[in-house]
């Protein structure tokens, strides 16, 4: 009996945190700050894009759709909408929103490299 009400809770707090987020004042960024891991040799890289453009990283090219970030933490809580393609990809590895204060909420997910939002840019 407890089972349904605890999951009837959880779906509540959650819709109530969805409807606060989607209440904030939410600026658009003119581009974004991402970082990429390299798996096989721990490397990091920092990229910068702008909204509309794309970058090439060895076999990856991460386009930047949009970057928005609420107007009270920029930096914090930035989310941004990317399509990463493969050459050999018939399809996009990846299409959709990446949060950067909770990258593992939509990862992308490859098996040599980890792409992440760090925030918008509005340089």
């Amino acid at each position: 009996m407890m089972k349904p009400l605890g999951l009837g809770l959880a779906a509540l707090a959650a819709a109530l945190s969805v409807s606060s987020v989607l209440a904030e004042d939410v600026a658009a960024g003119r581009g974004a700050s991402l970082r990429v891991l390299d798996r096989m040799s721990g490397e990091l890289t920092d990229l910068d894009v702008a909204v509309g453009g794309s970058v090439t990283l060895d076999r990856l090219a991460i386009s930047l759709v949009e970057c928005r970030y609420p107007v009270e933490n920029p930096v914090g809580d930035a989310y941004a909408f990317l399509l990463i393609d493969e050459p050999s990809s018939p399809r996009p590895l990846f299409e959709g929103w990446m949060v950067a204060s909770s990258p593992a909420l939509n990862a992308f997910d490859h098996i040599r490299y980890d792409v992440w939002v760090l925030r918008c840019n509005n340089a």
